[in-house]
């Protein structure tokens, strides 16, 4: 991960991600710091230690796997994180959704949420690996995504996008389809696979038969150790947190759409001239389907042939 993007990541943010991947013992750990990280900024490493059931030496062991030097290091990441997230937090906003918590008070955490993990997703998002995935995307004949359940929606997203500047992408959410267009790849070519759990059957088999194809193939995914990122050549990975209302499926969506907004953007950019051509083509394809009013809903006025 590049300097810049680690050195605003929060410590909280990457425990979470690579969460499933530690041992059994380190897990309970990561639970403890997730529970209360303020707590844990003034603790000692031996109160940690047996609050998770475990010895100091897995504590340290913890902090190694998730990057940090060791328990001093860890302390000062969780204090940094808790005073940023002090600063700009809404105390009425924060937590989990309620069964009791009326329509207003689920509007704004729902936002708060939703905000959060588009900060998130940013902060921790590696800027070189995603300008390889540009590079890739913008040079490649063609693209196929792979996404199912709800990431078929960011799936068709990124197609709609990258066929509005003249890209041929296929996106696909069945299994077959999404297999045999995978088999028929070739080195020219770029394969996407979208999950949020990276654990998707249908997503890793599409993405391994993409990349046996020589494809260059892309994981986006909220687990960088998840075995998605087995059979990827390049990892892009999102920041969205699970609430009791809100499933990995519904938190993922907009952490995932907000990669892949950026990306699409670094391509456009890499196309400038006829992406540029190729929206105002496909603006002026559809302006026709639109009722005749304008953005302001000011009406626009009636053609009229002479």
């Amino acid at each position: 991960m590049s300097t810049e993007s680690s050195a605003e990541s929060s410590p909280l943010v990457k425990i979470r991600s690579l969460l499933p991947g530690l041992a059994r013992a380190e897990q309970r750990v990561a639970k403890v710091v997730l529970e209360n990280p303020a707590s844990v900024a003034h603790r000692s490493i031996t109160e940690v230690a047996e609050q998770a059931g475990t010895s100091e030496t897995t504590v340290t062991r913890f902090c190694k796997a998730i990057g940090v030097g060791g328990y001093p290091e860890l302390r000062i990441a969780l204090a940094a994180d808790t005073a940023r997230t002090a600063a700009r937090a809404n105390p009425d906003m924060g937590g989990d959704i309620g069964p009791g918590d009326d329509l207003r008070q689920v509007v704004g955490k729902v936002a708060f949420a939703d905000a959060r993990a588009v900060e998130e997703t940013a902060e921790q998002l590696d800027i070189e690996s995603l300008d390889r995935v540009v590079q890739a995307v913008a040079g490649a004949r063609r693209v196929d995504v792979y996404g199912f359940g709800a990431s078929a929606f960011v799936a068709f997203d990124l197609q709609q996008k990258l066929h509005r500047i003249g890209r041929t992408c296929f996106a696909w959410n069945d299994t077959h389809i999404a297999l045999t267009s995978a088999a028929v790849l070739t080195g020219e070519d770029v394969a996407v696979g979208i999950s949020h759990t990276g654990s998707t059957v249908e997503t890793v088999e599409a993405l391994r038969v993409a990349k046996e194809a020589g494809a260059t193939t892309v994981a986006l995914t909220n687990f960088p150790r998840s075995p998605i990122t087995e059979v990827a050549d390049l990892v892009l990975t999102t920041a969205a947190r699970e609430t009791t209302f809100r499933s990995g499926a519904m938190a993922s969506r907009i952490a995932q759409l907000t990669v892949i907004d950026c990306l699409f953007i670094g391509v456009a950019q890499h196309h400038v001239d006829t992406a540029k051509t190729a929206l105002e083509a496909t603006y002026e394809a559809v302006s026709g389907h639109r009722l005749g009013a304008r953005p302001d809903g000011r009406r626009r006025p009636r053609e009229t042939t002479k």
